[in-house]
Order: C-alpha cells, then sequence, then structure tokens
C-alpha cells in the first residue's frame, strides 16, 4: 500500500513565478540596505562645512545612523504583526512609498538636525518593509527551496553593500551630497510597480492585538540606551549624569518590555519563543556579527579616506572585497551547512570575522592598501556562512503562520546589534581618539579645544583653518590608528564570543522553516488561495 504525497503547500499559480517574486523582494532589501552603505561613504563630505556639506559632528553622524536604525529596530515588532494581520504585501508597499518620500526628503535636508529626522521616517518605511520581505519568502517557496532562497535574500545584502559604496563614491564625486538619498527614489518607483503585480498577497488567518505598551516601552528603551552611550562617548566620561542617566532610563524600560511582554496577552514579542535554544542562540548570534560589523564600517571609512587619503569613490571600491564575497558565498552557505552542519559553519564564519578584525589591529598609516582587500574577502566570506544558515534556524524554530514576527525578530536583533554597535564601539573611538590627543590639544586655544577632540575629522577642519595647524594632521592619524586598534581589538573578542555561543547553542543540523507548525497535508494559506484565484 502506498502513500499519496502531499500536494504542495504553494499555489500553483504563485509557485510558477517564485522566483520573479524574490527578485521585488530583494530589491526592496536592496534599497534599504544600500541607503545605509551608501550613507558610509558620505560621512566625511557631511561632516564637512556648508557648502560643501552640513558640518555635521561626530555625533550628529552617528545619529544620523542610530535614527533610522533605532526607529526601524522599535517598529519592527509591531511592523511584522500589521503585516501578518492585514497583509504583508499591503505593508511592503507602504512601507517602500514611506521610504521613499524619506529620501527625497533626506536629500534636501538643510542641517544635521533635519537629517536625523528624515532618517528616523525611512526607519518607518524600512520597519514597515522589511519584515514582509522574509514573510512572503516563507509562503511562496515550498520548504525544501527556502533555504536557498532565504540565502538569495541574504546574498542581496553583499550585493547591496557592493553596489552601495561605489555608487555613494560616484555621485558625491560629481554631485552634492543629497545625491545618495536621491538615488532611493527611482528604485522605489520601480520596485513598488513590481511589487504591486508580482506579489500575492498573505496573512495570518489567526493574528493577536496589537501591543502599544511594549512598542512604546521598546522604543524609549533603545533610544534611551544609545543616547547616553553616545553622550559617553562626547563627553569622554561615562560616569557623567548626562551619559549614564539615559543609560539607566534604557536598561529600566528594556527591563519593563521584557517583564510586560511576558504577561500580555497579546505581545508585540513572544518571550516564550526564547525558551527555544534554537531560536535564542540565533538571534544572539546576528545580533553579535552585526554589533562588530557595523562598528567596524563606521571607522573604516575614516581610515581610507581621512588617514590613508582615498577619495570616496576609492573607498567605495576597497569595501568592494567584502560585499563580494558575501554576494559569492551567502547563497552557497546552504551547501556547507548540509556537509558540516549549522553549528559548524556558524562558528567558522564567526571566526573568519574574528579573524578579519585581528587584521585591522595591526594596520598603519603605511601599510599595503591589498591586505585591506585581503582583509574584505576573509570577513565577508565569514559573515556568508553566519547569516544564511542562523536566518534559516530562526525561521525553522516559528510556526509559519508567524513568519511575519518572526522575520522581525531577526531582523531587530540584526538592527540593534548593528546600532549598538556603532553606539558602543563609536563613543569608544571617540573616548580613545580624545585621550591620545589631549595632549596635543592642550596647544590650542581653549576654544578649540573641544571642537578639535570631538573626531578625526574635525581636527583636521581646525587645522586646516589655523596657523601651523598641519602639525596636527600627524599626532591626529597616530591617534585614529590607536583608537581604531582598540576598536578592533573590542570586536575581536566579541566575535568569538558568537563563535563560542554558535558552537554550544547551534544544532549540528536544523529542520526546514515552517516546520515545527507546518499546515497539514492539502492546508492552504488563505490569502494565497485567493492570490491563486485572482492569478
Amino acid at each position: 500500500m502506498t502513500t499519496a504525497a502531499a500536494p504542495p503547500r504553494v499555489p500553483e499559480a504563485i509557485h510558477r513565478r517564485r522566483w520573479a517574486i524574490l527578485c521585488t523582494l530583494v530589491l526592496a532589501l536592496l534599497v534599504v540596505v544600500l541607503d545605509n552603505s551608501i550613507l558610509n561613504v558620505a560621512m566625511k563630505t557631511i561632516a564637512t562645512p556648508a557648502p560643501v556639506g552640513l558640518g555635521a559632528t561626530q555625533s550628529d553622524l552617528e545619529w544620523s545612523i542610530n535614527s533610522y536604525t533605532l526607529v526601524f529596530a522599535g517598529l519592527l515588532f509591531t511592523s511584522g504583526l500589521l503585516g501578518d494581520r492585514f497583509g504583508r504585501k499591503l505593508a511592503l508597499l507602504a512601507g517602500m512609498v514611506v521610504f521613499g518620500i524619506a529620501s527625497l526628503l533626506s536629500a534636501m535636508a538643510g542641517s544635521p538636525g533635519e537629517l536625523i529626522g528624515y532618517r528616523a521616517l525611512m526607519g518607518v518605511g524600512a520597519a514597515l518593509a522589511m519584515p514582509a520581505t522574509l514573510a512572503i519568502i516563507m509562503n511562496v517557496f515550498e520548504r525544501s527551496e527556502q533555504p536557498k532562497a532565504i540565502g538569495i535574500w541574504a546574498g542581496a545584502v553583499g550585493l547591496a553593500i557592493a553596489i552601495g559604496p561605489i555608487t555613494g563614491g560616484l555621485l558625491i564625486e560629481h554631485f552634492w551630497w543629497g545625491s545618495v538619498f536621491l538615488i532611493n527614489v527611482p528604485i522605489v518607483i520601480v520596485a513598488v510597480i513590481a511589487m504591486a503585480i508580482l506579489v500575492p498577497e498573505s496573512k495570518d488567518p489567526n493574528p493577536g492585538k496589537l501591543d502599544p505598551v511594549g512598542v512604546l516601552l521598546s522604543i524609549i528603551g533603545l533610544v534611551a540606551l544609545i543616547y547616553g552611550i553616545i553622550k559617553g562617548g562626547e563627553l569622554a566620561d561615562f560616569t557623567a549624569v548626562g551619559a549614564w542617566g539615559p543609560t539607566l532610563v534604557g536598561v529600566l524600560a528594556l527591563v519593563a518590555f521584557v517583564w510586560f511582554e511576558g504577561r500580555t496577552p497579546f505581545p508585540a514579542l513572544d518571550v516564550t519563543w526564547f525558551r527555544n535554544k534554537v531560536f535564542s542562540a540565533s538571534v544572539v548570534v546576528v545580533g553579535v556579527i552585526f554589533f562588530a560589523l557595523m562598528g567596524v564600517s563606521f571607522f573604516g571609512v575614516f581610515y581610507i579616506q581621512s588617514v590613508r587619503g582615498y577619495s570616496a569613490l576609492q573607498a567605495g571600491l576597497l569595501m568592494l572585497p567584502l560585499a563580494v564575497a558575501q554576494l559569492v558565498f551567502a547563497p552557497r552557505a546552504r551547501l556547507v551547512v548540509d556537509r558540516f552542519g549549522v553549528a559548524a559553519t556558524a562558528t567558522s564564519g564567526m571566526v573568519l570575522v574574528a579573524i578579519g578584525f585581528v587584521g585591522y589591529t595591526v594596520l598603519t598609516t603605511t601599510s599595503p592598501i591589498w591586505v585591506l582587500i585581503v582583509l574584505g574577502l576573509v570577513m565577508g566570506a565569514g559573515m556568508a556562512h553566519v547569516m544564511p544558515p542562523v536566518t534559516v534556524a530562526i525561521m525553522g524554530s516559528l510556526p509559519r503562520e508567524k513568519a511575519g514576527a518572526g522575520s522581525a525578530v531577526n531582523n531587530t536583533f540584526r538592527q540593534v546589534g548593528g546600532s549598538l554597535g556603532v553606539a558602543v564601539l563609536g563613543a569608544v573611538l571617540s573616548t580613545v581618539y580624545r585621550d591620545g590627543m589631549s595632549d596635543t590639544l592642550a596647544r590650542l586655544p581653549e576654544g578649540l579645544r573641544d571642537k578639535a577632540g570631538e573626531s578625526l575629522e574635525a581636527t583636521v577642519a581646525i587645522a586646516d583653518r589655523i596657523p601651523g595647524g598641519k602639525a596636527l594632521i600627524g599626532p591626529a592619524n597616530d591617534a585614529f590608528i590607536h583608537a581604531m586598534h582598540v576598536v578592533a581589538a573590542l570586536s575581536v573578542g566579541i566575535s568569538l564570543v558568537g563563535a563560542l555561543v554558535a558552537w554550544f547553542l547551534l544544532p549540528r543540523r536544523v529542520a526546514a522553516p515552517g516546520g515545527p507548525a507546518a499546515p497539514a497535508a492539502g492546508q492552504r494559506d488563505e490569502s494565497l488561495e485567493a492570490a491563486t484565484a485572482e492569478a
């Protein structure tokens, strides 16, 4: 007696166009990640006084990144639930439209404050769109193809990182700094048209209620925590009330968030998910790797442009190896997982990232530039063997109907990790740099000391305006290199912690995404049935 095979879960009409749908989702991912990678190259120009830039301070630059990532991370919980409840296609389209409008406004910003505000609005759009991309993948691909699709999804990050710096460098060399945001607008228009035509609607048939209290607590907690860390770097004193006060408020708000989420019947974040060892370990590894990588990308741009004297376009080209390695290896990581398992693959990837950071600890003002290329390849290959398997592990440990919420958690830890990386490592960089320049800056007039000590770029700007200022450049470069070494060494330790977590807590193998709560044979998502009828 033979048992009939279960019918495909995905309707045939959608199954036929699944790869075209994936391409439109990758386009959304590209524009969101592209924006941050372009911004990294443009930071030096934005820090230049008007009319060339906005005269942004070190804190302004950090907040131009953190305002986006904090709003993004703070709203991801609710955005994932909104997509599950009202429709993931609707959330995706709404997010892309908001992102496009905010990009246009950012391009026209007249001050650092305006740029920070418009960047926050971009975070709202990204928060609506990003969870929907991974959730839709879970609904249009059969389980056997989901690891491959997720690998391509993760590899798109590498493609965006590759395109971003080069595009940003070309735009900065030929146009004004706002062009790095204006470039998003035509991409958004194309993406919205393609999504409206190709992407099917899908939703959770039994969604929970919204959780405004939880969302508010998470936003307050994250903003206050990272503001305190940034303020500590600005003041070069983490014991100052202006630094530890907001930090304490942030910690208390996050503790209250966890407590509340464990007791409300409809939490924005279901804290019981963290009882699953695979889920917990995976999100920790995601957060750790982006903590380290976002921090190093922040100081890497200034090393390449300010210390080594390369242009924005050349800086973009030098960041290309890291991106290309991700693009090449991420879609193929599933083959390594099939042979060696999730834990071994992710651990090896984290070790490669740590080795890359070790290389940064020995860079000097005269190191051969090919060393940066090798380091980029090593770190990119490492990251490509971490993100796809842990993303599959996260999605595979949750019910299929919670794909939007699961995607939101994955992206939240990625964004929070990256945001904390910029804040913490940026604060350490600023503090160590200021300490290293203290004796040199003591020779400046009192009114210029604090300003010149904010960052390497601030020191160079003042050196260009005062008699004999060129004497500051050598000590400034040396102080920055030392600060970079300290931050890179911290990143080595953080990466090795991530490797230990991956080795001891991730599974040797992982179930296909959606496995724990896969629908019974013949059961289909009601929204996918509707989409089939439309098709």
